[in-house]
């Protein structure tokens, strides 16, 4: 298979289906910056030592693709092609983010303030992470403003952030670093 098609050297692309639209559409927004977390998170899975937190990583990374075939594929897609091609899409997903989350919060302090992002170069990186995948959520709640989105997988990227925001608190406790705090000013 060649790596270079042409077919979008005019700017548009092709969605699931066939349906070409211009690559500054809501919806290529949407996956693409999925795509950009799901990139993020390898470096993050790189990163960590000796394989830590690696299958939990890894299976996020795998619900990532499937979010964004879902999103790579029109709503006018016929219905037979969606039900043959793609994923499925579960809450049993966020359940598992849930649970992880609250497995890394029973170890951690208490948070009564809000945290600067940084400490290691690994949690700072899951910071990273954390950001870009509010942003993805974003681009998903726009487009939902236009087309029809799963609302798993808008419930997916919203526990997804707070996953990577425990993640890094988790990795710097385990570091045993302090972490910084906003010195608020308007008090």
């Amino acid at each position: 298979m060649k790596i270079y098609t042409k077919t979008g050297d005019e700017g548009f692309t092709s969605l699931v289906g066939g349906t070409r639209i211009d690559k500054s559409h809501v919806r290529i927004e949407a996956y693409g910056t999925v795509d950009e977390l799901n990139s993020s998170l390898g470096y993050l899975l790189a990163l960590c030592p000796d394989g830590a937190h690696a299958s939990q990583i890894e299976a996020i990374q795998q619900q990532l693709f499937n979010i964004g075939c879902h999103l790579a594929t029109s709503s006018q897609a016929s219905p037979q092609l969606s039900r043959h091609c793609l994923p499925l899409l579960s809450a049993e997903s966020i359940a598992l983010l849930e649970q992880a989350i609250d497995q890394m919060q029973s170890q951690l302090p208490p948070q009564t303030q809000f945290i600067l992002p940084g400490g290691t170069p690994l949690s700072a990186w899951a910071h990273v992470c954390r950001t870009i995948c509010r942003r993805a959520e974003r681009s998903v709640v726009a487009l939902s403003h236009t087309d029809a989105v799963s609302p798993v997988i808008l419930q997916y990227l919203n526990r997804l952030s707070d996953y990577l925001f425990v993640l890094a608190r988790f990795i710097c406790f385990n570091a045993h670093l302090l972490e910084k705090t906003w010195q608020n000013t308007c008090k």
